[in-house]
C-alpha cells in the first residue's frame, strides 16, 4: 500500500505535466497563428530592404501579383520574362497603378546563356527583394518514361525550375550582403514537400527549392538575408490549370496578399491559411499515404488527358 502512493504520485506529476506541456504548446502555436495570419508582418516588405524588387516569371498569375504587392508597397520593380509584349503591358499597368519605376528584361530561362544579359540589366540596381518564381510543370501527369520529347523536358524543367533559382541568387545575393540587408523568395511547391509520382522530375525539382532555401537562409540569416520557402497547394494559375478560384484554391492575388505577410515571420510556409492547415494535415499522415493518394489522384488526371486528347 506504501508503494502504491509514491507510484500513484508519480503517475499523477507526469499527466499533470504533459497535459500542462500540450496546453502550453497548443498555446504557443495559437498564437504564432494569430501572429502569422491575422496580425501579419505588413510594414516587413518595402523600399527600407532596397530601391528594387526583382521578380522572375512575371507576366502571369503568382509573379504578377508579386509584382504588384511590391510595388504597391512603394518598391520600384525588374520585371523578368520571356515575352516582352506581356512584359511591356504589365510594366505599363505597374507604373501607372502605383506610380513607380519598372524595368523589363526579356529572356527564355529554359535557356542557359541569358544571366550574362540579366547581369548586365540589373548593374548599379540597389535590390531589396528577389523573387525567384519562374516555373514551368508537366502538360499531364504522366510516368517517367512516357513523358513527350523526354530529354528536352528534363532540361527544361531543370533549366528554369532549379538553375534559375540558383543563378539568379549567384546574381543578387553579393550586394545584399554587402549591404546586410535583403529578402530573397523562392516559389517551391506542395509538391516539393512529399514525392508525387506521375510528376517526379517537377516534385524532384520543387523540393530541391525548398531545401535550397532552407540551407541558404541558414547560412545567410545572421548576415541580415531572410530567405524564404513559399509551398503553395493549387493557386487559380494558368500553370496549375485552374481557371475559377475557390476557397482552397485562391487566385493569385489572393495568394500573394497572405503570403507576402509571412516574410521575416516564416522561412518555410504555405502562404496562405487554408494551404498551412492543409500542409499540417498533410504532415500527420504516414508518407506512403500521401504518396498512394497522389498517385491514385495522377493516374486518374493522366486517363482523364489521355481520354480528351485520344492519346491512349
Amino acid at each position: 500500500m506504501e508503494t502504491a502512493l509514491p507510484a500513484a504520485g508519480f503517475l499523477y506529476w507526469v499527466g499533470a505535466g504533459t497535459v500542462a506541456y500540450l496546453a502550453l504548446r497548443i498555446s504557443y502555436s495559437l498564437f504564432w497563428a494569430l501572429r502569422v495570419w491575422g496580425v501579419g508582418n505588413e510594414a516587413w516588405v518595402g523600399p527600407g530592404l532596397g530601391e528594387w524588387a526583382v521578380v522572375t516569371g512575371s507576366t502571369d498569375g503568382i509573379g504578377k501579383s508579386y509584382a504588384e504587392q511590391l510595388a504597391k508597397r512603394g518598391m520600384n520593380v525588374v520585371l523578368i520574362s520571356r515575352s516582352q509584349d506581356k512584359l511591356n503591358q504589365v510594366s505599363n499597368e505597374i507604373k501607372e497603378k502605383f506610380k513607380v519605376e519598372t524595368r523589363t528584361i526579356a529572356v527564355d530561362f529554359a535557356s542557359e546563356d541569358i544571366y550574362d544579359k540579366i547581369e548586365t540589366g540589373l548593374a548599379g540596381l540597389e535590390i531589396g527583394v528577389l523573387v525567384n518564381n519562374v516555373g514551368m510543370s508537366y502538360e499531364y501527369p504522366e510516368y517517367f518514361l512516357d513523358i513527350p520529347d523526354l530529354d528536352n523536358t528534363i532540361k527544361k524543367l531543370i533549366n528554369i525550375n532549379v538553375l534559375s533559382v540558383c543563378k539568379m541568387t549567384r546574381l543578387v545575393l553579393p550586394r545584399m550582403v554587402e549591404r546586410s540587408k535583403g529578402a530573397i523568395l523562392n516559389i517551391s511547391s506542395a509538391s516539393g514537400t512529399f514525392p508525387v509520382p506521375l510528376l517526379t522530375i517537377y516534385s524532384a525539382t520543387k523540393a530541391f527549392v525548398d531545401f535550397f532555401s532552407q540551407c541558404l537562409h541558414e547560412e545567410y540569416r545572421s548576415k541580415g538575408i531572410f530567405v524564404q520557402s513559399v509551398l503553395p497547394y493549387y493557386v487559380a494559375t494558368k500553370l496549375a490549370k485552374i481557371r475559377k478560384p475557390t476557397f482552397d484554391k485562391p487566385s493569385s492575388e489572393t495568394f500573394v496578399k497572405s503570403a507576402i505577410k509571412t516574410v521575416g515571420l516564416q522561412s518555410r510556409t504555405n502562404g496562405y491559411l487554408v494551404h498551412s492547415l492543409m500542409g499540417t494535415i498533410h504532415s500527420m499522415l504516414p508518407s506512403w499515404v500521401f504518396v498512394k493518394i497522389s498517385m491514385d489522384v495522377n493516374k486518374s488526371v493522366r486517363a482523364r488527358y489521355l481520354k480528351k486528347y485520344k492519346k491512349n
